[in-house]
């Protein structure tokens, strides 16, 4: 067989599209799975099991887009489907269609972009370097306190020899920025 022949088969009788969406509709499915299933404590052994099945239903998908083909009247076997008129195509439709999905697409992006809260974090400034407490690994809890003390000390050192400022609500979460005052 003539390679350009099956090439122009394998268009003429709609592999491609079939191969094209299924590999969408494969990639959309073990997206969802991924991220639902650990959400509803699903074993992992049914997400693989889920890409398995994927993988192996690739093949027999395209082998059912080169025997048959979906017409109007339902589905029927490829040589019975050429032998009938193929309707006028709706180019135009297609087009519309991936118009209209790209304003709305953007549309969205915009809508998410301009009315989101601009609030919720303070202005820091330029120059500016948080300073978090050291964690203590040890099983003694008596030096947690120390650590703290440690990374309050280092932070006036910084201060005073650069430009760098230390806003109080970065400087970690032993609450010492309630003590602090640097900025």
């Amino acid at each position: 067989m003539n390679p350009k022949n099956f090439f122009a088969e394998l268009k003429r009788r709609n592999v491609y599209k079939v191969a094209i969406a299924y590999a969408v509709v494969a990639w959309l499915l073990i997206q969802i799975a991924t991220q639902v299933f650990p959400f509803f404590e699903i074993p992992n052994w049914a997400v693989r099991l889920i890409v398995l099945l994927i993988v192996v239903g690739s093949p027999i998908a395209l082998v059912i887009a080169w025997a048959f083909e979906l017409t109007p009247e339902g589905l029927k076997s490829t040589e019975a489907a050429d032998g009938t008129p193929v309707p006028r195509s709706r180019r135009h439709a297609r087009i519309f269609s991936v118009v209209i999905a790209g304003a709305l697409s953007l549309s969205v992006f915009f809508l998410g972009r301009y009315t989101a809260p601009k609030g919720g974090r303070s202005e820091v400034p330029a120059k500016s370097i948080a300073i978090l407490p050291f964690e203590s690994l040890s099983e003694d809890k008596s030096n947690a306190y120390s650590l703290a003390q440690f990374a309050a000390a280092f932070a006036p050192f910084i201060v005073a020899r650069s430009t760098m400022s230390i806003p109080a609500e970065m400087f970690g979460e032993a609450g010492l920025g309630s003590r602090l005052s640097f900025v």
